[in-house]
């Protein structure tokens, strides 16, 4: 969030496309829109930016973080069946898959991934990372495809992204190399690729599931999660019951909180409501 407010500052037309997008998905959620039946697959290029040989993550290292997003994506996720009973009938499959970039902005042929060397130790929050100038690498039309860089990064941080409508130059998602995919070096307890799926939901206008304040005053633009105070860590126990949500408590199982990678198992039907207007909208030329 620290990232999305310094972006409504320096650009206010962002604020501005913001507040567009959120009057369109307010319209459609009052008039019962139905989302989307076919499934929008999103070209995805990959920037790994390395300093050492650990961080040079391997093909099969990115591989597996495509394949943890599609079934997090579609609601294919084995564990998803951990989802506590009162939610079961909201978790819903996003109708939104990845594929890694088979043509780059050329039209040559592509394996969706590019390996850029850095002189850098670790990369702030502040977009360094998608620059060359700063020892980073510049995405690709962001229109066309789905930016991911992979990088170290200071300060605890394990991925940031950016929201519909902003700067095209530094639009897409950055993930922690260690909590990047689900074999190599991602390490557990964030080794099953839910960074990736928690900033992707990011990507596509969702916000986190307990608002962004600390007095119960905030909002994630979702009726059908519950309110809830502050984010949740590791494991938390259901129920885990704030703002006086009981007697189910907080969503923290969804993917839009901060648990760990095997707590998170879902996505509700009004966040994917909310996905698809982004589809729909400010990233409807992405995507077939």
């Amino acid at each position: 969030m620290q990232v999305h407010h310094r972006l409504l500052e320096r650009d206010p037309e962002f604020r501005l496309r913001q507040a567009e997008l959120e009057r369109k998905i307010h319209n459609r959620l009052a008039a019962g829109t139905s989302v989307r039946q076919a499934v929008t697959t999103v070209p995805v290029v990959v920037h790994v930016v390395y300093k050492t040989a650990d961080e040079k993550i391997t093909a099969a290292q990115v591989k597996s973080q495509i394949a943890a997003l599609n079934k997090d994506y579609r609601a294919t996720n084995p564990d998803k069946s951990k989802v506590p009973s009162v939610w079961q009938g909201l978790v819903t499959d996003a109708r939104v898959q990845f594929a890694l970039a088979t043509r780059n902005p050329a039209g040559n042929k592509t394996s969706g991934i590019l390996y850029v060397r850095t002189t850098q130790a670790a990369f702030p929050d502040d977009d360094s990372v998608k620059a060359p100038a700063t020892g980073g690498s510049a995405g690709w039309p962001s229109a066309r495809y789905l930016n991911v860089w992979v990088c170290s990064l200071g300060d605890g941080l394990l991925g940031y992204a950016q929201f519909p409508g902003g700067p095209a130059k530094t639009d897409g998602i950055v993930i922690l190399n260690r909590a990047f995919g689900t074999t190599g070096t991602a390490t557990a307890p964030f080794r099953l690729g839910r960074t990736g799926t928690h900033e992707v939901g990011h990507w596509l206008n969702l916000r986190h599931i307990w608002g962004d304040t600390e007095d119960c005053s905030g909002t994630d633009f979702v009726a059908d999660t519950p309110n809830a105070q502050h984010p949740n860590y590791g494991k938390p126990r259901f129920p885990h019951v704030s703002c006086q949500n009981g007697p189910n408590g907080d969503m923290f199982m969804n993917y839009m909180d901060y648990v760990d990678d095997d707590a998170m198992l879902m996505f509700t039907a009004q966040q994917v409501v909310r996905m698809q207007a982004s589809l729909d909208g400010p990233r409807a030329t992405i995507g077939k």
